[in-house]
């Protein structure tokens, strides 16, 4: 056995203390000597210097970001402000619209509204209430509120930012007080908003008196995925290879819907049902070319590889109308208002031709924004894929034949063993009950039976037990079923329990998924009671709406209630969740 180290002579006591010290140490077992030790720090603590107490914590600033969200874009947007609120010092928390109320912020000191509009002006679903009560006669006074506003828009429509717009305005009409200018924001919102978020925040921080606000700046990247996360994002999009793409619809049908499969292999990347797909997709070659010659451009490879691959080359809007005529003095297209009904970027070019130098023409357009498109499949049914049902856009307008950026890639110029450029985008407002014994009611006419696909294989892989009702429309039973032998397959094994199909032109009188949802009205309403949660996905303008109305109809025929009210109130419960485009 190894001899214990000893006290050396340079020790702080006396010779006969360091004698008495060695012997009886040499003598201790290890139980003692782990004792002893855990008694000499306990008599230091009682017995020697007491530190200085501490000086009490600074008090952290309060700050309420108030967000109201569509897509989700609002809602990580807030979520970045509040940890860049943090690491300037404030007490920050994130509050959705959903969960707020005017009363609720006239008590805020200092508040961040971040919000989107949807469509054309109409505040996002989850905001509806907040915005009602917020405009109402009898919302409350704001005044002591500190205010900023971040709004999120999309330039091709009229109402450009209108949400963000009416917000700002009545909170100061409330008494609120503005502390920055607010920020319309178009589809390239990330580095306006980085911008604007960190500015707003140090600019808040000096005027409540805080020291050192200005070495607090710190710089918020929305655009990067943290460095130690294995995500994808729009600016590091996953190359997923195609592995199959099938065309759905038949040779006969009048629309073109393509089923894709695209293998996640090695990207460690996790989607639920519910979740969109980002594609980031490239421009057709043919126009590239039509607008470089269109600008006296021909030739310029660097610039054909921008266009192809950056620029949204497609959309036109008033702002980039406006803008050409002030960068050539052109302004004979400008005073018509109805100019950018129909056409696109290669019209104007055409219509008021001019030659123009690549930074010129890269000047005019808007960065290409990723589609998205909703996940038709489940992880716990098909590991490391995710599977996509795109419908080709093709159409005509003023002469031209026009096709959908993305849509037209896939169906046109990628094959099997071709590559797309992904990332997930989460949605956490469609998402299948937490329950498995909920009963759901799906409405998903044409391509937005996609997440129905997905809830359906969730669900049949985790065996849940709750009942499963589909409401599927088209046009041609034989042409446009898509998906139909799964359905059927799921009919016959019970994880589907009821399928209600709707086929337009299969009959003199146009019929659509709001007529079968009137057929079956006494039905519905009894899965309704029994706690159904009604999910609706697809097309905004025409279906979204009329199946809203013939919900409220239903509701008000079959209980005697007021019809909008009890759909409200599903709405607000979580009962009723809508991803309509």
């Amino acid at each position: 056995m190894p001899s214990l180290p000893m006290l050396p002579e340079t020790a702080p006591f006396p010779a006969d203390q360091i004698t008495a010290l060695n012997r009886i140490m040499s003598a201790t077992n290890a139980e003692q000597r782990t004792w002893l030790s855990g008694f000499l720090a306990g008599y230091q603590a009682a017995t020697g210097p007491q530190p200085a107490a501490a000086a009490p914590p600074a008090r952290r600033a309060p700050l309420t970001i108030l967000f109201g969200t569509e897509s989700g874009n609002a809602e990580a947007l807030a979520d970045a402000a509040r940890k860049a609120a943090g690491k300037l010092g404030f007490a920050a928390r994130v509050l959705d619209m959903a969960d707020a109320t005017p009363a609720q912020i006239a008590g805020v000191q200092n508040l961040l509204v971040i919000a989107s509009t949807w469509g054309e002006g109409d505040p996002p679903q989850r905001a509806i209430d907040f915005h009602a009560a917020l405009m109402a006669e009898d919302a409350p006074r704001l005044d002591g509120v500190r205010y900023a506003v971040l709004a999120l828009g999309d330039r091709a429509y009229a109402k450009f930012c209108e949400t963000g717009r009416l917000f700002d305005e009545r909170f100061a009409a409330l008494g609120a007080t503005r502390v920055a200018d607010r920020i319309d924001c178009d589809l390239d919102y990330e580095a306006p908003a980085n911008s604007w978020i960190g500015g707003t925040l140090t600019q808040l921080k000096a005027e409540l008196g805080e020291p050192d606000a200005e070495s607090a700046v710190i710089h918020v990247d929305f655009a990067r995925a943290p460095a130690e996360a294995s995500t994808y994002s729009r600016t590091r999009p996953f190359e997923a290879e195609i592995t199959e793409r099938v065309k759905l619809s038949g040779s006969r049908s009048s629309s073109e819907t393509w089923h894709v499969e695209l293998s996640l292999e090695g990207a460690g990347i996790a989607y639920e049902p519910g979740d969109s797909l980002g594609f980031l997709p490239a421009n057709d070659p043919a126009l590239v070319e039509a607008v470089m010659a269109a600008s006296g451009l021909a030739g310029d490879t660097a610039l054909h590889a921008a266009l192809t691959e950056r620029f949204d080359i497609t959309t036109l809007t008033r702002k980039q109308v406006e803008d050409h005529a002030r960068l050539t003095g052109d302004a004979s297209l400008a005073a018509d208002a109805s100019f950018v009904e129909g056409r696109q970027v290669i019209d104007l070019l055409e219509a008021a031709p001019h030659r123009l130098t690549a930074e010129q023409l890269t000047s005019l357009l808007r960065p290409l924004p990723p589609r998205y498109y909703s996940i038709a499949s489940s992880l716990k049914a098909v590991p490391d894929e995710a599977h996509l049902l795109i419908a080709a856009v093709r159409y005509d307008t003023h002469g031209r034949a026009r096709n959908g950026v993305a849509s037209v890639d896939v169906a046109d110029r990628r094959g099997s063993g071709e590559r797309m450029k992904v990332f997930v985008k989460p949605n956490q407002h469609f998402r299948l009950p937490a329950d498995p014994q909920r009963p759901v009611i799906m409405i998903g006419p044409g391509t937005g039976v996609a997440p129905f696909r997905a809830f359906m294989q969730e669900r049949d892989a985790i065996e849940a037990g709750g009942k499963n009702w589909l409401f599927f429309g088209h046009r041609n039973y034989t042409h446009d079923f898509l998906y139909q032998l799964e359905w059927q397959d799921l009919l016959k094994r019970g994880v589907l329990t009821r399928l209600d199909v709707a086929f337009s032109r299969d009959q003199p009188e146009k019929r659509y998924v709001q007529h079968a949802l009137w057929d079956a009205r006494r039905e519905l309403n009894g899965w309704v009671q029994d706690g159904a949660t009604i999910y609706v996905c697809g097309d905004a303008n025409a279906m979204a709406k009329d199946v809203h109305t013939t919900l409220q109809r239903i509701i008000a025929d079959q209980s005697g209630k007021d019809g909008a009210a009890a759909l409200d109130a599903l709405r607000r419960e979580g009962r009723y969740l809508r991803d309509v485009y």
